[in-house]
């Protein structure tokens, strides 16, 4: 038998933290993701099925929602589902029954990493990787964006935190460019 031992998207066995001036980024490997697509003509439907999965209304653009299992927008008819995966390890299953054939579902847990920013001057540091107007964002807002070259998602769950959502094969390049810039900005 193997003896195969987990590891994060950084390579560790244990989650990355690092903390520059006032702000921590913290690697969160404990989440489970699938997301979701209406299929042609069943919006509606599946909005109805995914608000009552995150018990809050279906993330409308530009917004995140939900309780223990929340929703962001993904794009038109498209939501990613995010979870606590030691308690929801198999989401995708779960939010395929819930949409049934309104929707497809596809697992995405082990393609995407998340990077947590907690402190006082996240601002100062998102500025400088990227182009959204912070200004604009409060608790509940989540966009989509381009950071060092990387495709991501930034999601505000309150004034002094937010999280970064990245291809986890560009973990190592991602976490870099926050490093780099909180390193910059603090």
């Amino acid at each position: 038998m193997h003896d195969l031992v987990a590891i994060t998207a950084l390579g560790g066995t244990d989650p990355r933290v690092d903390t520059v001036g006032g702000v921590t980024c913290s690697e969160v490997p404990g989440v489970a993701l699938a997301s979701v697509a209406a299929r042609m003509g069943q919006k509606d439907k599946t909005a109805a099925s995914l608000a009552k999965l995150i018990d809050a209304p279906a993330p409308e653009i530009g917004r995140w929602a939900g309780t223990t299992i929340s929703a962001y927008w993904a794009g038109p008819d498209q939501w990613m589902v995010e979870a606590p995966f030691d308690t929801h390890e198999e989401l995708a299953d779960q939010v395929q029954t819930a949409t049934g054939n309104s929707a497809s579902v596809t697992e995405q847990t082990d393609g995407w990493t998340r990077f947590d920013l907690n402190g006082d001057s996240i601002p100062a540091v998102l500025e400088l990787l990227c182009q959204l107007d912070l200004r604009k964002m409060d608790p509940g807002s989540a966009a989509r964006c381009s950071i060092h070259h990387i495709g991501c998602f930034v999601l505000c769950r309150a004034p002094d935190s937010f999280s970064i959502y990245g291809p986890r094969s560009s973990a190592g390049s991602l976490h870099h460019a926050i490093v780099t810039a909180m390193r910059s900005a603090l």
